[in-house]
């Protein structure tokens, strides 16, 4: 059996939650998601906490308390997709929480299906130092970070539950131009690629250490490089770089270069799995 879709909600209006049961459960999408609805902040914070690392999309409510819900996901640094029910249409307005936000109105509940499809597809191509509104909470580079890794870690999730239900031809491999690392504008490609440097500089310090969590910080660095579309001879000059640093360093300590010679294994298992990525990004034949 298919992975179902786990969707947390967050209304305050009993008819648009019969509503949004019955749009998610129809005959023809019944077997599509797992719902769970809140309708109080307390009980929605509560779930967020609880299930964060398993829900797949959020739906929440337009209204008053919308913008203090979307402050509290931004304060515990939860990047999730998320699709915003409203009951009138808006002029073109700023994003509240990230880029790739959907808004349904409550008129077109039989559209949430692909809405949610559409947020998540969205959610999957947002750069790791894509813009957040800065209106919400004040800068905090910390927190930040801790988003940018959430960020990507849900990302990771939730491509391989997409490849288990879609196979490789679903929206995992619907790569946005937008996130590219070439499209974005300087100061971002700057970050980005500070914040893969920093990922690799980790990898490389506990690669020949018996680091449980390996695979999973390689798969992380190689899933961003590869929704950004970052070339293999920009990982390379990455790790060159890194090998610079460190080789200056072991001179200042007097010691030998040549434990670095090792480190080459580090950027030929990054480099395949970073291929192997592009490999089934191909679709196949039918």
């Amino acid at each position: 059996m298919r992975p179902q879709l786990s969707i947390g909600a967050h209304l305050n209006s009993p008819d648009l939650t019969r509503s949004i049961e019955r749009a998610l459960f129809s005959d023809a999408s019944q077997d599509r998601y797992t719902l769970s609805i809140s309708e109080s902040e307390d009980d929605f914070f509560q779930l967020i906490q609880h299930q964060k690392q398993q829900l797949d999309c959020l739906i929440l409510q337009d209204g008053e308390r919308l913008a203090a819900v979307l402050e509290w996901l931004q304060s515990q640094a939860i990047l999730l997709p998320v699709v915003i029910l409203q009951a009138q249409r808006a002029q073109e307005t700023e994003f509240l929480y990230h880029s790739a936000e959907v808004r349904v109105l409550t008129t077109e509940l039989e559209q949430i299906d692909a809405s949610i499809g559409q947020a998540i597809e969205g959610f999957l191509g947002l750069s790791p130092v894509c813009q957040l509104p800065d209106t919400i909470t004040p800068t905090d580079l910390t927190r930040d970070l801790i988003a940018q890794n959430f960020l990507m870690m849900q990302q990771r999730r939730l491509t391989e539950k997409l490849k288990e239900r879609l196979g490789y031809l679903g929206i995992y491999y619907k790569r946005s131009p937008k996130a590219f690392l070439r499209n974005l504008p300087p100061e971002e490609q700057r970050e980005f690629l500070e914040q893969l440097r920093t990922e690799y500089r980790v990898i490389i310090l506990s690669y020949f250490q018996d680091d449980r969590d390996l695979n999973q910080q390689i798969d992380n660095f190689v899933n961003a490089a590869f929704f950004s579309d970052v070339p293999v001879s920009q990982v390379v000059e990455i790790h060159m770089e890194l090998m610079d640093e460190f080789a200056k360093q072991l001179k200042l300590e007097g010691r030998s270069e040549e434990i670095l010679l090792d480190y080459r294994l580090t950027l030929i298992d990054t480099i395949a799995h970073l291929c192997e990525m592009y490999r089934r990004s191909i679709p196949r034949e039918s």
